[in-house]
């Protein structure tokens, strides 16, 4: 106990001088092991553990969004995990503000808060200050957008995007139907664009930013095992609940990868193998979207490459850097 003390006062010296409390970002691409490698250094540090991945806001969608388990929940606490159903809506607005409510209860703890995950906007919106549109949710223009998605297919909506808007249609997948749709509903209801809206500050916070990276061809070895996990686990069945419970599989959080493909599976649509086949390369398609958030040229990004002594490493590294 006498080290977190003498830790957070350091913390606390260091944040003083510099006007703002410390938050320690840790981010990489999926299935690099952020969930792990968070937990020990949680653990070393005195930390609690905010979610930044917007795939885990939703409850009883826990295999196909690899969500942190019970036990390794229980090890640090967890936020921003299972605060939604999988009909709800966060919007970037919404995590802001809670992300933030949590990051200062934290600190008045006397603990040091760790925000993980790889959705680059999410992360952004607390870390760098952003002000996210304040457009409430038209149903109306929605379900216009739905029906010319149905009608002509989802690449149309992100082409009409990118002819609106090339800045955001850049950063958002084609097959993420919702964030088209949700950019699109705040540029024709305002008559700007969407990229444009996003008013920027500085942090509020002292950030300490922590990347994790494995080669390529060990990432998209473990993505393939966490995959063929997912099916072994009961993926499948999960996705049969959720059915089960009346959630529809056009809901937003039911079109996400892995959830698409196993919804074609149950469907007749495709074979296991087959949807495995999709979520490996919807999968890597996504790992290259995410190396546009979180780029190795950075500076401000501290990268590490996964091995067995990073968690020694990092630990060592912070040390350093906060003089404690």
């Amino acid at each position: 106990m006498e080290l977190w003390v003498n830790l957070w006062k350091s913390v606390k010296s260091v944040a003083k001088k510099m006007s703002k409390l410390p938050l320690l970002l840790l981010v990489g691409p999926t299935a690099v092991g952020k969930t792990e490698i968070a937990i020990q250094l949680a653990e070393r540090l005195n930390g609690e553990i905010v979610s930044a991945d917007s795939r885990l806001f939703y409850r009883g969608m826990d295999i196909g969004t690899a969500k942190p388990t019970r036990e390794e929940q229980e090890c640090v606490p967890h936020h921003l995990i299972d605060v939604a159903n999988p009909d709800e809506t966060w919007s970037l607005a919404q995590f802001q503000q809670e992300a933030r409510r949590i990051i200062a209860e934290i600190h008045a703890r006397g603990r040091l808060p760790f925000l993980v995950g790889g959705t680059g906007q999410y992360v952004r919106a607390v870390t760098e200050g952003w002000s996210p549109p304040e457009v409430k949710p038209d149903a109306r223009l929605r379900d216009e957008l739905e029906k010319l998605k149905d009608a002509r297919g989802p690449n149309w909506l992100h082409d009409k995007l990118a002819s609106l808007d090339p800045e955001a249609a850049a950063k958002i997948d084609a097959r993420n139907v919702r964030r088209t749709v949700r950019a699109l509903e705040v540029i024709l209801s305002t008559g700007r664009k969407f990229s444009a809206q996003r008013g920027q500050t500085d942090s509020p916070y002292h950030l300490i930013t922590i990347g994790l990276t494995r080669p390529r061809a060990e990432l998209y070895a473990r993505v393939d095992e966490r995959i063929e996990s997912m099916f072994a686990s009961g993926f499948e069945q999960e996705v049969r609940g959720l059915l089960e419970k009346g959630y529809s599989p056009k809901l937003p959080s039911m079109t996400g990868i892995g959830y698409r493909e196993c919804l074609g599976v149950i469907k007749g649509q495709l074979s296991r193998e087959q949807a495995k086949v999709e979520m490996r390369r919807a999968t890597r398609v996504f790992v290259r979207r995410q190396a546009n958030w979180f780029k190795p040229t950075d500076e401000s990004i501290h990268w590490f490459v996964v091995k067995n002594d990073t968690v020694e490493e990092v630990c060592k590294f912070i040390h350093k850097l906060i003089d404690f």
